[in-house]
């Protein structure tokens, strides 16, 4: 089957983000696959000095949203690519080479999809997409729909994710012999404990707001008093009004101790993708799975963040999810069901022709 051996070609390019070079070979393989399936050519565009996947049209109606960039660092998933019975694994397989590969798959079936589609696929998804966002938000305004080819959740479709967060706290204390004089000293250590149950009572689970301290650092020796300690807190909520509540709580967080200094940095990273940009879409798709003759797709709601996010914040219509069946996103056992592949592009090619018929 092409599909499985040009998908076997890109997990095997190994391509974490932090590795601009492995990035590029991973753009340059994916424009030489998609020039062997398409009848138009593929083109590399540079976006703040990082490569991007083009193919289609410049002002396109449909957007196909993707990204080539894994989590995995070059040999940390071995093998890099195995099957066995229905089941391929590898690292980004599921997240979300798949996904990328469904879209070329699914515009091959469309004459001169060209003309009003674009696939792009990006290379620093993983990273918080800081160079190709204004990229993203850009050609979404303009689209009359955007679809995401991040993994399914079981098949079904992604109507929601939550935005996303991240905050780091500096406190400033002064150091004094732990032994001898530590009332001249200011904790940073115990000060930042008081900020942390501070920060944890931010949550409000009606929202699915998330506010989590993670990492936290203070200290030089064991027998003086901390002068700094950090802390850096995750922020997730399905509400972009909790985002901002929380962000809001964060910066007005003072010391307890007069003398000492708080200095927050950070902020929001993707807002919220709500289901009021999502389900018009998914409703479409329904229509498309049942006319084809599958059964529901369904859809849910995820905690992670994807670049649907930023397009849905740009004001497009977004649906995600529609990439690949399968498991362990990020996970030792990372894998796709190869069975899923034709179905997965038979409902992409006949979501694509109703989303682009005049």
């Amino acid at each position: 089957m092409a599909f499985i051996e040009d998908l076997q070609k890109l997990v095997e390019f190994e391509s974490p983000s932090e590795d601009l070079k492995a990035c590029r070979g991973v753009v340059e393989l994916a424009v030489k696959i998609a020039d062997e399936n398409l009848n138009s050519a593929a083109e590399i565009v540079e976006e703040n000095g990082r490569p991007v996947f083009w193919w289609g049209s410049k002002n396109p109606k449909v957007v196909l949203l993707a990204h080539l960039d894994t989590v995995w660092p070059t040999g940390s998933y071995l093998p890099t690519w195995s099957v066995a019975g229905d089941i391929a694994k590898g690292p980004g397989i599921f997240d979300m080479k798949a996904g990328f590969l469904q879209a070329i798959y699914a515009v091959k079936e469309i004459p001169d999809a060209h003309s009003k589609v674009a696939i792009i696929a990006t290379t620093d998804e993983e990273l918080g997409s800081q160079t190709s966002r204004a990229l993203i938000e850009s050609v979404s305004k303009s689209a009359s729909a955007v679809l995401v080819l991040e993994a399914s959740l079981n098949g079904k479709a992604k109507t929601g994710r939550k935005g996303t967060a991240m905050y780091q706290i500096a406190l400033h204390g002064r150091a004094s012999h732990a032994g001898l004089e530590p009332e001249k000293g200011i904790n940073a250590t115990t000060e930042i404990a008081a900020i942390v149950i501070e920060v944890a009572k931010l949550a409000n689970p009606e929202f699915g707001t998330t506010v989590v301290p993670t990492v936290m650092r203070a200290g030089t020796t064991t027998n003086t008093v901390p002068a700094l300690a950090t802390l850096d807190i995750d922020i997730r909520s399905y509400s972009a009004a909790e985002l901002i509540r929380v962000e809001s709580s964060i910066k007005s967080l003072v010391a307890a101790h007069s003398e000492a200094k708080l200095e927050v940095t950070g902020g929001i990273n993707r807002p919220p993708l709500e289901t009021s940009a999502t389900l018009e879409l998914y409703e479409i798709l329904e229509k498309v799975a049942s006319e084809i003759g599958m059964e529901p797709i369904g859809h849910a709601s995820v905690g992670g963040a994807s670049d649907g996010n930023f397009a849905a914040a740009a004001g497009a219509r977004v649906l995600d999810g529609l990439g690949a069946v399968g498991d362990g996103a990020h996970a030792p056992h990372e894998q796709i069901l190869l069975s899923s592949i034709p179905s997965r592009v038979k409902l992409l090619t006949a979501f694509i022709k109703e989303l682009i018929r005049d």
